[in-house]
């Protein structure tokens, strides 16, 4: 790749946690030393616990996953009718009793905490965060087992080690057997953070006995007895696995896995396997349906709640019309998608940006032929993308996932055995699912449906546990589409390279790429800054508003935290009266792992924030108590970023983050970049070895070897 220039020229005591004031949305890899929730290591190799809320917001059920998103989204809700009023005294007067009964449990945990050393800010938010995961019973569920205080976001184990010796004395020991089911539930839970779904035996073995337990085996052995961890045993595959003879039995390894995620990865696959093995291909010969010989009207693909044999006959178009429809695609590519998808229940589809018009094309013909069909997407820039290809007829099919699943009138309802009401479904941005969003997605559909999973196969995985797309690219039971629509501007040239393993030199003449060296972090962030509010809005007419700055975590010298400070220095100086944040700040908001909502501050007051989310274009108001979830937002990390694109793009790469740089990590924020790209590089030959010889960050699953199991690797 060519510089160019800039384009103007053993258990110790230790204090229970402190309230968090910060939390760390969408996390990564972090230069200081941060949790690495996306996958990704931190720099100093060792694993910190995640920012409060994100593993507890995981163990949730997803279903709220839909409700959650919609709300923070700014989805209105209608007015209520006369009796609204004598309903909420109803309902106020009802839950006074439950309000009380949490004030005496808040009370009576917050006295054993108190005697277990916690300091006394610290308090009340852990008394809530105990009420929450245990009930009104949590004060004696805390006495009855000390180490269940290690299911409270943020805690550590030498912190929950400290509170055992407060309130058991000299019975507190290292070989406890409630202290080594707790210690296996956190390390499984913190493998969770890091993308795993699964962990072999003998490593977590090893990181009991780090943690001073004298048996980690008989640890493991009472926490699957006790029904919080699963075992799980399969055949070795992949470059690592041993070679075997023709009559040996193959190596096999065991897993183990929480019983939450477990749970999700056996779901998601019996669902893939289900659609696949109900799904009936197209017949031959005439049909009497106009919709069947490719003549339907997009309208009449509206929401069939009723839906019986003789509904879903007349939306069963023939092996002719789907070839009509291929054969008028507007491409190759999108052709060859119309033809896999009409033979085949299950497609992947891999292709970047530019191939999302197959995906229109797709939708369309679909439609055109009478099907129930939609696309989903992990936010509303892909939502707004894709719909912005679709005739204005077929538009409002493309919807969010949260608008998918919560079955409002955005989305496209619900047949009555309560699967979507839908023939066909295309999910854009599937790298980003995990196994709890995908469990539920694919509960959801009916026998038979088509389902279409598509996405840049290159970019990071979901910041939850597993790697579905990966999977099912690696498992092969079903036929995959790559993309041929090439994206021929320097930066898809840069990206290509990139997802090779190449680091190339890239001509570009409109200064489209722009590589600038820094001798240290204090200089990345000076000139980054400069990128941002001068040279590229001035040489390039990308304006503020529209441009990012990229980085690997948010720690650092040169992490998210200094980017955005010297970021607002320059262009929103105040003094952050309102919880750090002043009115015109731009910000993310985070309201669930992976989700990052971008917008600005208008204003505050007692009652919370006021935003203006750019998405939705609808202000909202975000409570004190989540102000944890909102970060500024001129400079995010690569997993804040994914999903979206921006028409200018800045990476920062400090010294410090050489180790946490992957091929992935460096495809994926390279290619956020629409109109131009600038790298600011201070980290010397780290850059090239990353993408040459780190592909990313392995993560244990179990989904490839269960579809083993089901199917054949036919494709």
């Amino acid at each position: 790749m060519s510089q160019t220039h800039d384009p103007e020229s053993g258990p110790q005591e230790a204090a229970l946690p402190e309230p968090r004031t910060e939390a760390a949305p969408g996390g990564e890899a972090a230069p200081g030393g941060e949790a690495a929730p996306g996958g990704e290591a931190a720099p100093g190799g060792e694993t910190v616990v995640p920012p409060e809320g994100e593993v507890a917001a995981k163990a949730a059920e997803v279903a709220a996953l839909a409700e959650a998103i919609r709300t923070i989204g700014g989805g209105s809700g209608g007015a209520g009718d006369g009796s609204a009023g004598g309903a909420a005294a109803g309902a106020a007067g009802a839950a006074a009793a439950p309000d009380e009964a949490r004030a005496s449990a808040l009370s009576a945990v917050g006295e054993v905490l108190a005697a277990g050393g916690a300091p006394a800010p610290a308090v009340p938010a852990l008394a809530s965060a105990a009420v929450a995961a245990f009930g009104e019973g949590a004060a004696t569920a805390l006495r009855e087992d000390p180490w269940a205080l290690l299911g409270l976001p943020g805690t550590r184990p030498e912190q929950a080690d400290g509170f055992a010796r407060a309130l058991l004395g000299a019975e507190a020991g290292p070989g406890d057997p409630r202290r080594g089911q707790a210690l296996a539930v956190w390390l499984l839970e913190q493998a969770a953070v890091r993308g795993h779904s699964a962990l072999e035996a003998g490593e977590l073995r090893e990181g009991l006995a780090k943690l001073g337990l004298p048996e980690p085996e008989q640890a493991l052995q009472e926490a699957v007895l006790d029904g919080r961890v699963m075992p799980f045993q399969e055949e070795e595959t992949g470059p690592g696995a041993r070679a075997t003879e023709e009559d040996e039995e193959p190596p096999v390894r065991m897993l183990l896995a929480l019983e939450r995620l477990a749970l999700a990865e056996d779901s998601a696959a019996d669902g893939l396997v289900r659609i696949t093995s109900t799904f009936e291909p197209p017949a031959d010969g005439d049909s009497d349906s106009d919709s069947a010989n490719g003549d339907g009207d997009a309208a009449d693909a509206s929401p069939d709640t009723h839906d019986t044999p003789d509904a879903r006959s007349r939306r069963s178009p023939t092996a002719e019309a789907w070839e009509a429809a291929a054969a008028a695609a507007p491409s190759a590519s999108a052709g060859a998608l119309v033809r896999t998808v009409a033979a085949h229940p299950l497609v992947l589809h891999t292709g970047d940006a530019a191939s999302r018009a197959e995906l229109a094309a797709l939708l369309a013909a679909a439609r055109g032929l009478g099907l129930r069909a939609w696309g989903a997407a992990w936010g509303e820039h892909g939502r707004e993308a894709l719909a912005a290809q679709l005739p204005p007829a077929d538009r409002n099919a493309s919807v969010t996932l949260a608008q998918l699943l919560d079955g409002g009138q955005d989305g496209p309802g619900r047949a009555e055995d309560g699967s979507l009401a839908i023939d066909l479904l295309i999910v854009q941005d599937a790298p980003l699912l995990d196994l709890e969003l995908a469990a539920t997605l694919v509960e959801a559909l009916a026998d038979g449906t088509r389902l279409v999973l598509s996405g840049d196969p290159g970019q990071l995985w979901s910041a939850g546990p597993g790697r579905l797309f990966a999977d099912l690219l690696a498992a092969k039971p079903c036929p995959v589409v790559a993309s041929r629509t090439p994206d021929l501007s320097p930066i898809g040239e840069l990206v290509s390279g990139i997802g090779i393993g190449e680091l190339q030199s890239v001509e570009a003449p409109e200064k489209e790429v722009v590589i600038l060296t820094a001798r240290e972090a204090g200089e990345a962030v000076h000139r980054a800054v400069q990128l941002l509010t001068d040279s590229i809005p001035r040489a390039l007419g990308i304006p503020v508003e529209q441009t990012v700055l990229l980085t690997p975590g948010h720690a650092g010298p040169a992490g998210t935290r200094a980017l955005n400070a010297a970021a607002k220095a320059k262009l929103n100086p105040g003094p952050g009266r309102f919880a750090g944040f002043d009115p015109g700040d731009r910000v993310v908001l985070s309201p669930l792992p992976g989700v990052n909502r971008p917008g600005t501050v208008l204003g505050g007051d007692q009652t919370g924030l006021r935003l203006a989310l750019t998405d939705v274009a609808e202000e909202v108001l975000l409570p004190p108590a989540q102000i944890d979830r909102l970060r500024h937002g001129w400079a995010l990390t690569a997993h804040q970023a994914v999903g979206r694109r921006w028409p200018g793009v800045v990476v920062v790469l400090p010294e410090d983050a050489a180790a946490t740089l992957t091929r992935q990590w460096v495809y994926t924020a390279f290619s956020r970049a629409e109109r131009h790209l600038s790298v600011v590089h201070a980290a010397g030959p780290a850059l090239a070895q990353a993408v040459a010889e780190r592909p990313a960050v392995a993560r244990t699953t179990r989904l490839r070897a269960i579809l083993a199991e089901h199917t054949e690797q036919a494709y």
